[in-house]
């Protein structure tokens, strides 16, 4: 392995809402909220669903609340308000102290890192904390000194401990972005035309910048009766001729503890140090000639490039491990995209759902800390609100444009919208992918995690049984498959699939160094992917992939390619990682083992 490889890391680890919280959901003085009942539940349903301008909190349908009198040193007296913004989740809660004209409000975030383990309520001193049956008193606010939270508040830590590591106060903090996404930030937020420019300069100046080409390795004798153990993922559907050429990834920044001699294509290698991750790579030449030749009416034919483009993969097994999800700081956006045809927007709303700020909820774009040691990879999540809705097509013509929603720990920040390929994790830790449909929103309580990007690549359709190209894979415009008007569609792009064997379930991360859609499906029909769906594209940054592994006290990490280590930050000599030693801009899913593996 390179030194590179090697870098290790120590990962060491208001708005204010008060006045409209206690007006909207003050109740009666108990120490415990009530099941909300089904009248509040129906009123807050027809809040989530009115099309006029909202709060992020009337957007969570499913929120419980309480408010109490509470009491602080020199016999002041408040409002507390604890709202629950999905008790089926419980993670996410939003405190309100409101101690009048003369004492002030303000709003705290804070987060429950063992929902399943603890329940949180109301006291008239703080808040009561129950684990096991056993309550115990965490006093915020009713003593001489600075209050415990205001003293998380201005730590400036983006999880700031409170109730000894009980609970986490998130703050706002602000997120790290390369040279690029501030260029392309600033000119779509400040410069007209500046979307123009950006298409320009990643057409004239970006395309096939990271297409790779495979280095031949030595030649290597098929072998003959080659079993794959039953619990890897399956191996890719190539044709005879190519499946038995070593290549040699020359990038390749993960190690597998065989590289040297090449790796056979469309085969599956276990990640040395971290069972359950697996690394395979292909060009799409290779994949068998019936999977090339199917579906013509619906996927384009390949380019040369494309066809000699290298892909990595890699798989994880979800036996092993559970997957989140979390916004970056900036991004994605909830307000309106500037792709939406203009009878499509509606003036009255700030944003399609009804908002535009998720304000006085934060996002601080990094793993909660109590995640950190169970933490095996990082990778960059979906397009931003830019880019996230539709121009062209039936899916432009209806809801709003079709924003891309996103749910991070039970709480909605951007509606799931019917149509669009949709990667979710729900209460029991359970991952998939599929279209959504206006029926699963009767399920919508359970959502812990989800992000949507656009249409499928691959869709199953469970009446028969069956997965296939998505009928838009092949068409620019109603796929909204970024690119330009003249479908120029190849570019570096990022995707991810759904494997399922007999013996397990895989999700799997693609990198492809230059791609089209078409490309993409092909490469995730050869390994028998059930669905798959885009995820960002142009840049290292937008496609970018870490592994964690631990030495003692040590987390070394591995980038699927090595470019990607620029992304990082150093300290002291050290690598510290995005999204886990750094609050970043940029939405990310995050797998971490499992404390019970399945």
């Amino acid at each position: 392995m390179s030194l590179r490889m090697r870098r290790g890391l120590i990962v060491i680890m208001a708005v204010t809402l008060a006045p409209f919280l206690s007006h909207l959901y003050a109740s009666s003085a108990a120490s415990e909220a009530e099941p909300t009942s089904a009248a509040r539940l129906a009123e807050q349903a027809a809040q989530y669903n009115a099309e006029a301008p909202k709060t992020i909190v009337e957007l969570q349908q499913f929120r419980r609340s309480e408010s109490i009198r509470v009491e602080a040193s020199g016999g002041r007296h408040g409002t507390g308000t604890l709202i629950d913004l999905n008790p089926t989740i419980g993670a996410w809660l939003l405190l309100s102290l409101d101690w009048g004209k003369e004492g002030g409000a303000a709003t705290y975030h804070l987060e429950n890192p063992s929902p399943r383990r603890q329940t949180i309520r109301l006291d008239p001193h703080g808040i009561q904390i129950f684990v096991a049956g056993r309550a115990a008193l965490c006093d915020l606010w009713s003593r001489d000194a600075m209050s415990d939270l205001e003293q998380a508040k201005r730590s400036s830590l983006p999880y700031a401990p409170v109730c000894d590591g009980h609970l986490y106060l998130r703050n706002h903090v602000s997120g790290s972005a390369t040279n690029l996404e501030r260029i392309t930030d600033f000119l779509r937020d400040h410069v007209w035309g500046g979307e123009k420019i950006i298409g320009f300069v990643r057409n004239e100046f970006y395309r096939d910048r990271f297409m790779e080409k495979p280095v031949p390795g030595a030649p290597s004798a098929p072998v003959a009766g080659e079993v794959v153990p039953p619990d890897w993922p399956r191996p890719a559907s190539l044709s005879g001729a190519d499946g038995d050429h070593p290549i040699v990834p020359e990038h390749l920044g993960i190690d597998i503890g065989q590289s040297a001699g090449g790796l056979l294509p469309g085969r599956w290698y276990p990640v040395r140090g971290l069972g359950g991750v697996y690394v395979s790579l292909l060009q799409a030449r290779a994949i068998a000639p019936e999977i090339l030749n199917s579906y013509r009416n619906i996927v384009n034919d390949l380019d040369a490039v494309e066809a000699n483009a290298l892909v990595y993969l890699v798989a994880f097994d979800l036996a092993a491990f559970d997957l989140g999800f979390a916004v970056g700081t900036d991004h994605p956006r909830v307000g309106w995209s500037e792709r939406v045809l203009g009878r499509m927007r509606d003036s009255r709303l700030p944003g399609p759902d009804g908002i535009d700020t998720i304000a006085p909820l934060v996002a601080n774009g990094m793993i909660m800390p109590a995640l950190g040691p169970r933490a095996v990879a990082t990778f960059t999540g979906g397009f931003k609100r830019q880019h996230g809705a539709f121009r062209y097509g039936p899916f432009a013509e209806r809801n709003h444009g079709s924003h891309y929603g996103f749910v991070e720990e039970g709480a909605v920040l951007s509606k799931l919208v019917p149509g669009l390929s949709t990667l979710y994790v729900l209460d029991d830790g359970s991952v998939d992918m599929k279209t959504w449909t206006a029926q699963d929103d009767a399920s919508l309580s359970r959502v812990k995690h989800a992000r949507q990007n656009g249409v499928p690549l691959i869709e199953y359709d469970p009446a028969m049984n069956a997965s296939t190209p998505g009928s838009l894979v092949g068409r620019w415009g109603p796929g909204n498959w970024s690119g330009s008007a003249n479908e120029d569609l190849r570019s570096l792009r990022a995707g991810a699939c759904l494997q399922q064997t007999r013996a397990r379930r895989f999700l799997v991360y693609g990198y492809f160094s230059a791609a089209t859609p078409s490309a993409m499906a092909r490469v995730f029909q050869a390994y028998g992917c059930r669905y798959a769906m885009h995820l960002d594209m142009n840049a290292v940054e937008h496609t970018y992939l870490a592994l964690y592994l631990r030495s003692g006290n040590q987390i070394i990490v591995q980038h699927l390619i090595e470019a990607m280590a620029d992304v990082d930050k150093r300290s002291g000599g050290s690598l510290v990682p995005r999204f886990l030693g750094f609050a970043d801009d940029r939405d990310f899913f995050y797998l971490f083992r499992r404390e019970e593996p399945r």
